[in-house]
Formats: structure tokens, sequence, C-alpha cells
């Protein structure tokens, strides 16, 4: 039965941006269909929600690679509330290395969370929108590394630009339908995926990289993930309803910058 109450699907919701997007929705009133394979998580989220929410979300826990699992999401969700309004496609799995030292089981298996997974979630979602006239919202996390490559992770990277391709094409699919399809494109935000760089040793080499890369963000800071759900959010709301097929990015300025702050300080010390 279809209810009055919109309802989200959230891949990769047990942690960061997945996390706080999820807190996000539950605040603005969602019925939250909320996916990871880290049970764990998921678990802990569902309890805080429902303990600060009143709202009891449906936790799908699994393996986005295979292509049963994404039909078990979707049924799932509509399943339990009766149509599905928004869905954020933010789940990412990913290994630090350079294109050459990459295997191809890596490559593959990165294609398939990345890329494959949130076409094919986009493709039943909007289906299953189409068929019961909801005017839905399909939003993709992309990366800052879709257009600025960092040299590692390129499986990573290319799927990221993929997305955004993908993006655009979903949008013009489905957009007769009033469906919008958007993607998301952080740049360094303080969550786990960018906390886990190591050099050749074994060190923790993330709090250089993050100087580093801060030094070149204009706002001088890194993201939270609560900036990032809040753009997602917005995206998903009536104020965004005439956006559909573009990116937004939410990096602190990032991408358009050419070079680090220390550099410009030699060129201009009275000015930076």
């Amino acid at each position: 039965m279809m209810t009055k109450k919109k309802s989200v699907i959230i891949t990769g919701a047990a942690g960061g941006i997945g996390r706080a997007t999820a807190l996000k929705f539950a605040a603005a009133g969602f019925n939250l269909s909320l996916v990871d394979n880290n049970k764990e998580g998921l678990d802990k989220l569902g309890l805080e929600i429902k303990a600060n929410h009143q709202t009891e979300p449906l936790l799908v826990d699994g393996d986005l690679a295979t292509m049963k699992f994404l039909e078990l999401v979707v049924a799932n969700a509509a399943a339990a509330w009766g149509k599905i309004d928004v869905l954020v496609n933010n789940a990412a799995w990913r290994t630090v290395e350079t294109m050459r030292t990459i295997s191809m089981e890596t490559w593959e298996k990165t294609m398939r969370v990345c890329l494959t997974a949130p076409a094919f979630l986009a493709k039943k979602c909007a289906a299953h929108m189409e068929e019961n006239g909801v005017a839905g919202v399909i939003i993709n996390m992309s990366s800052i590394m879709a257009s600025r490559a960092p040299g590692y992770s390129p499986a990573y990277v290319t799927a990221k630009g993929g997305l955004e391709s993908l993006t655009r094409e979903l949008a013009v699919t489905y957009g007769r339908s009033g469906i919008r399809v958007l993607s998301v494109s952080p740049g360094f935000i303080d969550t786990e995926l960018s906390s886990d760089y190591v050099d050749k040793q074994g060190n923790d080499s993330s709090q250089e990289i993050a100087r580093q890369v801060i030094g070149s963000t204009p706002l001088s800071r890194s993201g939270s993930p609560e900036e990032v759900a809040s753009a997602i959010c917005w995206l998903a709301s009536e104020q965004a309803s005439f956006i559909n097929g573009t990116n937004l990015l939410v990096d602190g300025g990032l991408k358009h910058n050419f070079n680090d702050y220390s550099i410009k300080n030699i060129q201009f010390p009275e000015e930076y």
C-alpha cells in the first residue's frame, strides 16, 4: 500500500557521508531503506534513528556487487514503504594503488560497486517510480577525483567519471517521467575513506595528505559528512525541482584552484 510519507534508499549508509545522509532524511520525516555490507554499523545506526526520530528504518545488509542483492534492495523497499521517492547511490569501494599494480579483480570489483551497482539500482528504482507515477530523484555520489586525477585508485577515478556521464544519460532518459537524476562531487571530506592512506612502509600518511589537500582548498579546511548530506537532501527537495542532469561540487573551491597556497604565498606574501 502506497503511503503519503516519502521514502529513500541510501547505499553505504553505515558510515561517513551515508550515515550523515540517513540522519538528515530521518530528521526530514522520510521512511528509510538503509543498505550496507557492515551489518554492525547498520544495526547501530538503525537503533540511533529509532531512538531519536521515532521511526524504524528498513536495514538491508549485503553485497552490492551482486545483481540479486540489487533486486532485493528495491523489492524490500517497495514492499516496506509502498513507493520509492529517492535513491542515493553512495556506496563505494576502492584500493589505493596505481595502474602499474592494480589487478583485474580489484578493477572489476571497484567498477561493480562504484558504477554498475548505481546504474542498475537507478534502473530498477526508476522503473518502480514510472510504474507508480512517482516524480522521484536519483542522486549519484561522484568525487572531485572524477575530474582531478590523483595518480592512484585508477578504477575508482574511472568509475566516478563514468558515474557523472551516467547521471547525464539517466537525466535525459527519465526526465519526461518527472524523474530527476543528479550527482554530487565531494572534495576532501573527513571520513574513513580519506583516512586510510599508508606509505610503502605501512605508516599512516593520511594526515600529511590531508595537510597538502587542505593547502590547496580555498576554504582552508576539510568538509564534513553533514555538509555533503545537506547538499544531497537539498537536491532531493522541491527547492531543487528544476535542477536535473548536473553535478554539484561540494569541495570548498578545491577543483578550481590551480596551485597550493604556499605557492601563492611565494608570489604574493602580503596577500596569501
